[in-house]
């Protein structure tokens, strides 16, 4: 197993959508044992706690719910990717979606400063390509793919000086796409796995082209790992929750395949809201997922004991 340092990044981001409670997503991935299960696996970790968003002096905007504290959280993770990025493999402690508008962003510039591509792996059941001129809801977690990739219509926004080519961008477990959204995919040459696709070849084939070609590049991976990937009978613990989403082992097969490609540079683990959970079954999910991108195995994987009763 490769060593890693492990940096963990508090981002309690709760102004990309209108319903409250992921805030409190950091510190549900701590009780879970996110350091602990790391440490375990032979890494190290630092935890730089929670952070906080810059102040802009923007106003707010009547479509797009909390843009300047959304802006504000952009500034700063971006900045902290790209530090953090220098010195390790940065986990993004999530904190609604609108993080990866700066976590995305960040490692972007530390791609380029490394003289390497960066490419994008979206696991969600939404595609995140909204603007600030297409959202209907003006919910900001539904346009972080838009912004990295160089849409237009983010002028309150930082510029990204390295856009990512969509052509390094692949989507996995699709199934709730806005019309706005699809027509703006149309003509984009990302990879774009729906969960129809899943259920008849598999989630294996896509997702190992893709890596394939992050490896032959030589480039630098970034996984958003978004709660409602999963089916809501595994994570219920989303605001967004869509039925039919990736199993436990579709999940977890991922996370291997992911650590056996051995391109991972960071990852956002996002919109788990702990307010919605049951006793902590999502967040701990989602730890031992990481526990799998990390290099857990199978015959290393301790068994849990889930009722779902209360007595």
């Amino acid at each position: 197993m490769t060593h890693k340092d492990i940096i963990l990044i508090g981002a309690p981001v709760d102004s990309g959508k209108r319903r409250r409670g992921c805030l409190m997503g950091p510190d549900a991935y701590r009780v879970a044992g996110i350091a602990t299960m790391a440490e375990e696996l032979g890494h190290s970790v630092r935890d730089r706690g929670n952070l906080a968003p810059e102040e802009t002096g923007l106003a707010e905007d009547s479509h797009l719910h909390a843009l300047p504290e959304t802006v504000g959280w952009t500034r700063t993770l971006s900045a902290a990717a790209e530090v953090a990025a220098q010195e390790g493999l940065p986990i993004f402690l999530g904190g609604d979606h609108a993080l990866s508008l700066g976590s995305v962003a960040g490692m972007a510039a530390h791609a380029h400063g490394e003289g390497r591509p960066l490419f994008l792996l979206w696991l969600d059941a939404h595609s995140d390509f909204h603007t600030p001129l297409t959202t209907t809801s003006g919910n900001l977690h539904g346009t972080p793919v838009a912004y990295v990739t160089g849409e237009p219509g983010f002028d309150a926004f930082p510029p990204v000086p390295h856009p990512l080519p969509p052509e390094r961008v692949c989507m996995i477990g699709l199934r709730s796409v806005d019309p706005q959204e699809r027509a703006a995919l149309r003509d984009k040459d990302m990879t774009l796995l729906d969960m129809r696709q899943i259920d008849e070849g598999g989630i294996k084939p896509g997702l190992a082209a893709f890596l394939d070609r992050v490896i032959a590049a030589n480039g630098l991976l970034h996984v958003s790992l978004d709660v409602d990937f999963l089916d809501p009978a595994i994570a219920p613990a989303v605001g967004t929750t869509v039925p039919g989403g990736a199993t436990y082992r579709e999940a977890h097969l991922v996370m291997e395949l992911l650590y056996e490609a051995g391109c991972v540079a960071s990852l956002d683990l996002v919109e788990l809201n702990p307010f919605l959970d049951d006793r902590g079954r999502t967040a701990s999910l989602m730890v031992d997922l990481t526990a799998s991108l990390l290099g857990r195995r199978i015959f290393d994987r301790p068994t849990r004991t889930y009722t779902g009763h209360t007595s």
